[in-house]
């Protein structure tokens, strides 16, 4: 049974419609990829998928229960996590510190016994803390744990966002264009770190610009194109699809 599975969304905002009737599902264990140019309606889909926006129609399927207009929150314990095309780290804070509050979901003390230093408190921090280490340790950055986070390479922020997402012990990760804006040997260490996400336990669904990374990395891929999917299949059947080599080189060129 599939981990995650829509029919029929659709999604418009004003007269402008984002989503057309795109149905699709992620099976578990496995890396699905999400391409399409500027404007096809991937972020969008990212949107209705953790609870940033509400469907006008459709519904949404994860581990057995619909979650279609909940809360970002309640998806989020559901076991859904992601992480934003433009990073979204919190300045002033270590990367320990950003990581653990990806725990968040896990904890039980609230805001009275955490003022008060209650016994219970104190050893719910110190687990938070080990897990958080944990996850560090499996994205090789645990040396930069004690650094303040927003004063990283851009590179190495982007390791600390996923790895923050991680720390809510997903079932499922979105990752949203995890590759944006570095260099190859950094693309080329995401996709290592990615494939070790999935061997973890963790089923990944990915939107990335970087085609060389989608084909490298994906066990299935989806187009979209002014909020239509225009295919989904395995990587090498996407490269040869001829409606999708029209989406990304122009009809024209295709041709020729």
């Amino acid at each position: 049974m599939a981990l995650l599975s829509a029919k029929g969304l659709n999604m418009s905002f004003g007269g402008l419609k984002a989503l057309k009737d795109v149905s699709f599902s992620v099976e578990p264990g496995t890396i699905k990829a999400l391409i399409g140019p500027n404007g096809a309606g991937k972020t969008t889909l990212f949107n209705l998928i953790s609870g940033y926006l509400k469907p006008n129609s459709g519904v949404i399927v994860f581990d057995g229960r619909q979650i279609q207009g909940l809360p970002p929150h309640r998806i989020a314990s559901y076991g859904i996590a992601r992480t934003f095309q433009h990073i979204r780290l919190f300045p002033g804070m270590t990367v320990l510190e950003n990581v653990m509050l990806g725990l968040h979901t896990h904890t039980r003390s609230g805001f009275l016994s955490s003022m008060l230093r209650l016994p219970r408190t104190r050893n719910e921090e110190r687990f938070v803390r080990e897990e958080a280490m944990q996850v560090l340790k499996m994205m090789g950055i645990e040396d930069l744990a004690d650094r303040e986070a927003t004063r990283l390479a851009y590179g190495q922020q982007r390791i600390v966002e996923i790895a923050r997402a991680l720390a809510q012990k997903p079932k499922l990760l979105l990752l949203d264009e995890p590759a944006a804006g570095l260099n190859i040997r950094e693309t080329r260490q995401m996709g290592i770190l990615i494939h070790q996400i999935r061997q973890s336990g963790v089923t990944v669904f990915i939107v990335e610009h970087d085609m060389s990374l989608v084909m490298e990395i994906s066990d299935e891929v989806m187009v979209l194109s002014y909020g239509e999917k225009i295919a989904e299949d395995h990587p090498l059947a996407i490269q040869k699809n001829e409606e999708v080599i029209k989406v990304y080189l122009g009809e024209e060129d295709a041709q020729n």
